[in-house]
């Protein structure tokens, strides 16, 4: 008898909602969900059904006003901010629709920076930010400037520098939002890939229709709830 699947993050009743002046818009209302450890799952859902503020939670950006959010055993809502920034350094990569590169440094910059905030030398910061890039495609471009690349070059560096801490836990908001057909799909394969040979668990926030193709769990959020997990 084989054992149960390990589930390394989860959500009960989780409730969160943001306040501006004039109104309060909830989000997620008393949301579960459950994501098992070295799965690939593609959060689904109308834009504003609550998808981005689900990834922030579980990468610890954000705290739920209600509920729990545990990963590996730990609470996430109960970390100090200390706890939760180191969290994210050491157990999380994020990579997002718009890069967030700084495109007047060089992609080893770009992969090292978060690195250095850990505790380790600079040489071992710069060796493992070279293997990233290598992982990615990009081992021969090290020193050219982010603004030199094209998207599909872009996104590939943003996911050498969420993989460059071999972390644990993967979140990809639209990691294909902004690019062609084709490069969407380099880069949905690339992240497969990692997923596969490293063991890390992936979510990715997506519209993109060619995520079905690759028949990973589908995870619908509307109106704030997670409402069902269907295979695609």
């Amino acid at each position: 008898m084989s054992d149960s699947p390990k589930i390394l993050l989860s959500g009960h009743n989780v409730s969160k909602a943001y306040h501006t002046r004039s109104r309060t818009v909830r989000v997620l209302e008393n949301a579960d969900f459950s994501f098992e450890s070295g799965s690939f799952t593609a959060v689904v859902g109308r834009s504003g059904a609550g998808k981005t503020t689900l990834l922030n939670l579980c990468g610890g950006i954000d705290r739920p006003d209600a509920g729990e959010t545990i990963f590996n055993g730990r609470h996430l809502e109960a970390m100090s901010d200390a706890e939760l920034a180191a969290f994210r350094n050491e157990r999380v990569g994020f990579i997002f629709q718009n890069f967030f590169l700084r495109e007047g440094r060089t992609t080893l910059d770009n992969v090292m920076a978060p690195l250095l905030i850990g505790q380790r030398t600079v040489g071992e910061c710069r060796k493992r930010a070279q293997q990233a890039l290598s992982e990615v495609g990009l081992g021969d471009m090290i020193h050219s400037h982010a603004g030199q690349l094209s998207g599909g070059q872009k996104q590939r560096v943003a996911i050498a520098r969420a993989i460059a801490n071999t972390p644990s836990l993967i979140l990809a908001d639209e990691p294909t939002g902004s690019l062609d057909t084709e490069t969407s799909r380099e880069i949905l394969d690339l992240l497969f890939r990692y997923n596969r040979d490293f063991g890390a668990t992936i979510i990715v926030v997506t519209h993109d229709p060619l995520v079905e193709g690759y028949g990973v769990p589908l995870l619908t959020v509307q109106d704030g709830k997670v409402v069902s997990l269907a295979r695609a």
